[in-house]
């Protein structure tokens, strides 16, 4: 790594750019911009000339999209991807897979970025195209299953057959996962993440790691005195955090 790092930021949305860069030169003064690109196309003639150490790149832009970029830059530079993108595609990335930052920018994730990608700057790069496979076809294993229905859970002494459609939400809960209905409280051993990967992912919204919840189940959102996400429940008097990760789901409301 040179001893000041320097970066690319690929952007089809000017202002969005200029916000980007802004709040870079806030957080990370010791970072030098050294491109600036529109599309696709300008960021890929940007790494030919300038050979960055990191590029910041817009998943939808247009020539070229960030991810077809990013195949083409292989490990010549670190990659962190602008995105609007699916929470099956962040929850690989906050796997460590690829580092991103979600639309709308905010400071505090900005600056959680940061430290992650100034840690990698000391790494040769990954190969970003075989990651982008990876999460390609686990993407594709996904979609082409049906989603979960049904399942069996332990209320009690009693094993009971729950639609989903009657979860509020599923909770981690040390070995077990909690799963909450309006009548009831149930556990099941199946983990948070193969749930994730089984339910539809259209009705059931990851809104933290340890939390999946029913999206026709929310009646709301409102912001605690830290001024932190949560969200509210019709018939329940149960409120649950939204990690700063996924409070872009929440953005319209």
């Amino acid at each position: 790594m040179k001893s000041m790092p320097t970066a690319i930021v690929a952007e089809d949305e000017d202002t969005l750019r200029q916000e980007l860069i802004e709040h870079l030169g806030q957080l990370w003064p010791e970072l030098s911009i050294i491109g600036e690109a529109s599309d696709g196309l300008q960021a890929l003639q940007l790494l030919q000339t300038h050979q960055p150490d990191l590029m910041f790149l817009d998943i939808q832009m247009p020539g070229l999209t960030g991810m077809e970029v990013a195949r083409q830059v292989g490990q010549r530079s670190h990659v962190v991807f602008v995105t609007a993108y699916d929470q099956y595609a962040v929850e690989a990335f906050d796997q460590g897979a690829v580092d991103y930052l979600l639309k709308p920018l905010q400071p505090a994730r900005l600056f959680t970025a940061i430290n992650r990608i100034k840690q990698r700057l000391n790494q040769p790069a990954l190969d970003i195209g075989r990651v982008l496979d990876q999460l390609v076809a686990r993407s594709a294993q996904t979609v082409s299953r049906q989603p979960l229905r049904w399942i069996n859970a332990s209320v009690g002494q009693m094993l009971k057959l729950i639609t989903v459609d009657e979860v509020l939400y599923f909770q981690s809960d040390t070995k077990y996962t909690r799963v909450m209905t309006r009548e009831a409280e149930a556990l099941i051993r199946k983990p948070l993440k193969e749930l994730v990967e089984e339910l539809d992912p259209q009705q059931f919204w990851q809104i933290h790691r340890s939390t999946l919840v029913n999206a026709t189940a929310i009646a709301g959102v409102t912001r605690d005195f830290r001024g932190r996400l949560q969200v509210k429940l019709k018939d329940c008097a149960d409120t649950l955090p939204v990690a700063e990760s996924y409070t872009h789901l929440f953005k319209q409301m």
